[in-house]
């Protein structure tokens, strides 16, 4: 019997030196008490296995399906050169939209 790497004989020592500083009456108690410790603590180990486990086979079953890739097309944007404030600004936008319209068409080729 080994826990905690301590070996039967390591254990009756420490339970008759336990026995020596607490007293017969005293040391039921504390044994409960360390036994509902060491339980919370397995019953957390366990539960943190199980939950590391699910998240695991969540991150496989994701790597592990194929995944399908498809392009959506943009909506184009507008710039009317009409309500432009004088000459100077509608050329410009004409430029901006013949611009647009260039480099849309050299995405869409």
């Amino acid at each position: 019997m080994n826990v905690f790497g301590i070996g039967l004989p390591e254990m009756a020592i420490i339970f008759v030196v336990a026995l020596l500083i607490f007293g017969p009456k005293k040391l039921p108690e504390i044994g409960r008490t360390f036994g509902k410790t060491l339980r919370s603590f397995q019953d957390a180990s366990r539960e943190f296995q199980e939950e590391f486990e699910k998240e695991a086979k969540a991150v496989e079953k994701t790597v592990t399906t194929a995944m399908e890739a498809t392009l959506e097309e943009k909506p184009k944007a507008k710039i009317e050169p009409a309500k432009a404030a004088n000459s100077e600004d509608a050329t410009e936008a004409a430029e901006v939209a013949g611009e647009e319209t260039a480099a849309s068409t050299e995405v869409e080729a």
